[in-house]
């Protein structure tokens, strides 16, 4: 029953538009929102390779020690929020394998993940999908999900608990996501998949964060974030890194080797993910848009006030001052997508999918081309957004825009694991 409350918390949240001081008017962003490319404001990125003091970096040592760290904390303290440090690991638990999963094509792990200390605050339900038909050690592929694990793939072998609400029964029966996750073609190419529900972490709906991990770590007397205190996208995040806390134990999994992935908003989440937590070796980015990897001061589609406005617990409240004011950010998303480097991104894009900048999302990716070259690597391989359907991926800043919504298709997948061969495969 919790779990349904939060799912229909969860459609409501699309039509929330509590601002952080009090309502306001509600605007329908996606009709107001500029989609004419000559209508795009003039603006000039911050360098990506200035650092404070006004000293060029030249050197990968110069990033890594100085420029990186500077540009870490700038998206922390006014973007996403400061996400706890844990002072030890927290509890993991494989509750139930099935060796023979998917008529033994698989090998299915269950694992719980403790979020804190407390036994009966929130956890994670992580599933885990080896492919048995591969020795050694499995790169695996990291998603962060909508839904819960058994929409997935349709496995006879998980149950799907009773559902009343009608909208969440067409949505949320056994295998209903099957489409995007594309657990077979993953286990044939030799990789494993592991997914939980983001509402395991922090349910998506904003109720001044008395829900979700969030409470657990307040201090005495603290009943709300400091303004520069993890937001909901941070906590998902933090969350997939707790993930990744158990993938490191699993002596079937290379945690050299996991990729991190999210759609949408969660695009957003498995960006910071891998910008915030090294130990990602590569990064997907479908769909990401405003606040992911498209260029903010475009304001092209989605917009800063947008996002703030209808889901004002995604940020922090730092990032509120930034409304319609993306000319005074003192970073881009150029700059996020840099943090990733040298490790292998993937960003994709939808020709159908004007809200999220499909130009912004390419330039995102340009943008941190020089950061990239530090360490004597490439970048898209293109100077001028490629035809659609054509991907980009000779170097370690990989795009395409293929046709089609806002979704994650069959067609990503296929270049997604088309590019995790070119650092996963053993050569």
């Amino acid at each position: 029953m919790k779990n349904i409350m939060i799912w229909i918390m969860l459609l409501l949240s699309i039509t929330y538009t509590d601002a952080q001081n009090g309502k306001s008017p509600r605007k329908d962003y996606a009709k107001l929102a500029n989609y004419d490319e000559s209508k795009v404001p003039q603006y000039t990125l911050p360098s990506v390779l200035m650092c404070h003091d006004g000293e060029m970096v030249q050197t990968k040592e110069q990033w890594e020690q100085k420029r990186r760290p500077e540009i870490l904390n700038l998206f922390t303290t006014y973007m996403f929020g400061k996400a706890p440090v844990l002072k030890h690991k927290l509890p993991c638990t494989v509750s139930r394998i099935n060796e023979k999963a998917l008529n033994g094509r698989a090998t299915r792990k269950e694992i719980t993940i403790q979020l804190t200390d407390d036994p009966q605050g929130p956890h994670i339900d992580l599933q885990l999908y080896l492919p048995n038909h591969v020795s050694g050690k499995i790169p695996v592929f990291l998603g962060i999900s909508f839904m819960p694990n058994y929409t997935i793939y349709d496995d006879p072998d998980l149950s799907v608990p009773e559902i009343t609400d009608e909208k969440m029964k067409k949505r949320s029966f056994r295998g209903s996501m099957d489409k995007s996750w594309q657990l077979d073609k993953i286990l044939e190419h030799g990789y494993g998949l592991a997914t939980f529900c983001y509402n395991d972490v922090d349910p998506d709906f904003d109720d001044d964060f008395q829900n979700g991990v969030h409470p657990y770590y307040y201090e005495k007397g603290q009943n709300f974030p400091d303004p520069d205190q993890w937001g909901s996208i941070a906590a998902w995040a933090w969350g997939m890194s707790r993930a990744m806390d158990y993938l490191e134990t699993d002596k079937k999994v290379d945690a050299k080797k996991v990729a991190v992935i999210g759609h949408s908003r969660l695009g957003k989440t498995a960006v910071w993910a891998g910008a915030s937590d090294p130990r990602f070796a590569l990064v997907i980015s479908g769909n990401s848009g405003c606040c992911g990897v498209a260029i903010s001061r475009r304001c092209f589609g989605e917009t800063v006030e947008a996002m703030n406005v209808r889901f004002p617990h995604w940020f922090c409240g730092n990032y509120k001052q930034f409304n319609d004011r993306e000319k005074y950010l003192p970073f881009d998303q150029h700059e996020l997508v840099a943090l990733i480097a040298p490790r292998p991104i993937y960003i994709a894009s939808a020709e159908e999918d004007n809200w999220s900048d499909q130009k912004g999302e390419f330039l995102g990716g340009k943008g941190a081309e020089s950061v990239y070259a530090l360490y004597g690597l490439g970048g898209i391989g293109c100077e001028e957004m490629p035809p659609v359907d054509t991907p980009y991926m000779n170097g370690p800043i990989a795009y395409h825009n293929r046709k089609g919504p806002h979704a994650v298709l069959p067609y990503d997948w296929e270049q997604f694991l088309r590019f995790a061969d070119k650092y996963f495969k053993n050569k």
